[in-house]
């Protein structure tokens, strides 16, 4: 018997599927990654590689960037850090900006909230900048030099947010 000679591979000429079938046709033994590989290129059809979730994330943080001033940024980062926690942003995956909106409006809005976001705002500037931070308390005057007080944090966060609901 002659033996045949191997097919030359042309990614072009049949789609993975086809050439599966011929390579079983012509005698070549199917190995469990092949099979893999063949059902794998269909896996994805029509949908993106990227979870929604993280896309739904992406779309929230790419709006902080543009629209938030924050020359240090110690208050994106923890208002990104936020965001990728909140379980509001997988309750509106479709409208990933309206779960912006209603986390803004909760830390906005509660005294408690704001506090402990600024807090962790002040902390998250003294790892940016090696320095000891200044921790402004509820009912205190904030230090002269704190770059983040529970007023300028708040007035930032509700700029942000008439910004956010001029887009809807």
């Amino acid at each position: 018997m002659n033996p045949q000679p191997e097919p030359t591979p042309n990614p072009d000429a049949n789609p993975p599927d086809d050439e599966l079938r011929q390579d079983i046709l012509l005698g070549r033994k199917l190995t469990l990654a092949d099979a893999i590989a063949a059902e794998g290129n269909n896996f994805f059809k029509g949908e993106s590689p990227i979870p929604i979730l993280l896309r739904a994330v992406t779309e929230i943080n790419g709006f902080i960037d543009k629209h938030l001033r924050d020359s240090s940024g110690a208050l994106k980062a923890v208002l990104q850090d936020w965001v990728k926690q909140d379980s509001r942003v997988s309750e509106h995956i479709d409208q990933p900006l309206i779960a912006l909106e209603q986390i803004l409006t909760s830390i906005t809005t509660n005294s408690e909230i704001l506090y402990e976001f600024v807090r962790q705002v002040d902390f998250k500037w003294g790892q940016i900048y090696g320095d000891r931070p200044y921790f402004q308390k509820p009912g205190q005057s904030p230090h002269p030099e704190d770059e983040y007080t529970h007023t300028s944090v708040q007035t930032q966060l509700v700029n942000l947010l008439k910004q956010l609901k001029e887009t809807f």
